[in-house]
């Protein structure tokens, strides 16, 4: 052996970075498992065994928490809502309190006994069909509400037209007319043609019902 043999024997038995073991990819992963292992406590059976369990009862804990996060949030939503609608209710309660009151004020002001009669005939006057149709649906609302003042059978206004006596009611005829109308409008929609002057005879039909019962 000669002298330059001997010196590289020398400086890979000295150096262990030289040693050719080292360059093996197989061993440099096995030394990189080994190490990880050594912090993990995955060498043997029952390290592997309870790092599985403590992942295990992890995921657990978890899928708990964000359970009651959902059920949470879901119960919020309902209250939420639930308040939304009674604020909703108490804001419309609110506004017919005082638009009634409104009308009432302008009726005693203006010597008008009910201003929702009022608002029929200012939807008469106007020059568009449409609101000749709102004029007698307004009127035909009013109607409803006076025989459920009158406290008669039935749970609608056609009901209560078929079951009311005629003696309590004597102009049961012209109400049974103007209501029949409507209800062609309410149908038909804006297919339903309407004259001006049908609409002043459909009118005088509730006004009739509504003198015999001083509603107006």
């Amino acid at each position: 052996m000669d002298l330059s043999q001997s010196l590289n024997l020398n400086t890979a038995t000295e150096n262990p970075l030289f040693d050719p073991t080292y360059l093996n990819l197989e061993y440099l992963f096995n030394q990189i498992l080994e190490f990880f292992r050594g912090i993990f406590g995955l060498g043997s059976s029952s390290g592997l065994s309870s790092t599985v369990s403590f992942f295990k009862i992890l995921l657990f804990v978890l899928a708990v928490f964000f359970i009651f996060i959902i059920i949470y949030c879901f119960v919020r939503l309902l209250e939420i809502r639930k308040k939304e609608r009674e604020h909703l209710k108490h804001e419309i309660a609110e506004y017919t309190r005082k638009k009634a009151e409104q009308e009432k004020a302008f009726g005693e002001e203006n010597g008008i006994k009910n201003v929702r009669w009022y608002n029929v005939l200012h939807y008469l006057s106007s020059p568009n069909s449409s609101d000749w149709k709102l004029a007698i649906i307004e009127a035909d609302s009013m109607l409803e509400d006076l025989t459920n003042q009158l406290e008669f059978e039935g749970e609608n206004l056609g009901e209560r037209l078929k079951t009311v006596d005629r003696e309590r009611f004597q102009t049961l005829n012209d109400a049974w007319e103007a209501h029949i109308v409507r209800n062609r409008i309410a149908h038909e929609g804006s297919s339903f043609e309407l004259s001006q002057h049908e609409a002043n005879r459909i009118i005088v039909l509730y006004e009739n019902v509504f003198r015999e019962f001083g509603y107006i």
